[in-house]
């Protein structure tokens, strides 16, 4: 057996940048007929994605919706789906952090209510939405993404740790729900990525990046193709007796068992 998504359609949510573009390239590398490149602001982003895409065969359809809205987030899965009549893979990617450290008391509501409206509500809705399209195929694949922040906890960043922490219990909760259809539910928990979203705590300086890689056995940050790779197994065949795991992806910064 060998990874390969030959005839499949696969929907990434934040496709534009980061981790969910080199999941999108890395898709249609590995065979997928379609893949759906959502993104929220910046369209020559994902156009830019798109024509990665296309240039390794696979059909790429750009799809703009903010999924922390159900209504939004309804309209991509229907979208998605009547342009390609099918969907196989969901990758929940999209997602934000600040880089600001704030302890609990000087925490505002405002970050709060963002970091869940996007991070929680915007896996529930997407998540929501393809379960409806895959009972009625019969089969599907959810791959989440949360972070070690979710399995650890992450001081001065609570409002951050919290929301991923959310979408473990929410993946295994899918997982357990959904098997029965034929629907696999898995998640991706990066540590410490090399992308836009994680810039401004990586480039301050090389004393606060040697901080941060010598927490790390294998002594680097990871690239975004480093957690595309796992996205893909979990997503394929090769993983097709796996559901409800939580597959770590930090280089050993955080070790669970």
């Amino acid at each position: 057996m060998k990874l390969s998504f030959k005839d499949r359609i696969i929907l990434i949510t934040g496709a534009s940048r980061g981790v969910g573009a080199a999941a999108a390239i890395e898709f249609a590398e590995a065979g997928a007929a379609g893949v759906v490149i959502n993104y929220h602001r910046d369209r020559d982003a994902a156009s830019a994605i798109a024509g990665e895409v296309e240039r390794r065969g696979a059909k790429a359809l750009i799809v703009q919706a903010d999924v922390s809205r159900g209504s939004e987030s309804k309209r991509m899965v229907e979208q998605s789906f009547n342009h390609f009549g099918r969907l196989d893979v969901l990758v929940a990617n999209a997602g934000i952090w600040s880089p600001d450290d704030r302890r609990i008391t000087e925490l505002d509501d405002h970050q709060w209510d963002e970091t869940i409206r996007i991070n929680v509500n915007g896996v529930y809705y997407v998540c929501r939405d393809a379960a409806r399209v895959f009972i009625a195929q019969g089969s599907g694949n959810i791959v989440t993404i949360s972070s070690t922040a979710g399995q650890r906890g992450e001081a001065g960043h609570a409002d951050y740790a919290a929301s991923k922490g959310a979408v473990i219990s929410f993946t295994k909760s899918l997982a357990s729900e959904l098997g029965r259809f034929k629907i696999r539910v898995n998640c991706v928990a990066p540590g410490w990525v090399d992308t836009d979203m994680a810039a401004p705590a990586l480039r301050v300086g090389e004393t606060q990046l040697q901080q941060i890689t010598s927490a790390i056995p294998l002594g680097r940050v990871a690239t975004a193709e480093d957690v595309a790779g796992p996205i893909l197994f979990l997503a394929s065949d090769l993983a097709r007796h796996i559901t409800g795991e939580i597959l770590n992806v930090n280089g050993g910064s955080v070790l669970c068992g």
